[in-house]
């Protein structure tokens, strides 16, 4: 059964940094690709960032230069450490795994999501 579990989040003002954890059970670490989502009220849940199982990570024109992914492998856990931050980048951010090599871009593709954790930012 993959578990997946969120944690970080919370509230800064522009321009501050926030950092996500995804912790993955339940299959491989390095046999799966792990992404980011966020959603807003009203919006669809859009793509932030994935990281595919060889590490490579891949970045929305939106976050590009402000967010990056890292790996702990021993900790079987992805980070997402935000930078820089906009009132724009205010959602909820969602963790989500495949069993693919390559992370697909489609919200579609995913079946395994986290709780969800919140950032605002505000002036």
């Amino acid at each position: 059964q993959v578990n997946i579990m969120q944690s970080g989040g919370g509230s800064v003002q522009i321009g501050g940094s926030l950092r996500l954890s995804c912790s993955v059970s339940g299959f491989g670490y390095s046999s799966h690709c792990i992404a980011w989502f966020r959603q807003v009220p009203g919006k669809q849940r859009e793509k932030v960032a994935r990281a595919d199982s060889d590490g490579t990570p891949h970045y929305e024109e939106s976050v590009e230069g402000r967010f990056t992914l890292s790996k702990d492998n021993a900790k079987n856990t992805l980070y997402l450490q935000m930078n820089d931050l906009k009132p724009e980048d205010t959602a909820m951010y969602y963790c989500t795994a495949s069993g693919m090599r390559v992370c697909p871009r489609e919200r579609s593709a995913y079946a395994y999501w986290g709780q969800g954790t919140q950032v605002t930012v505000s002036s």
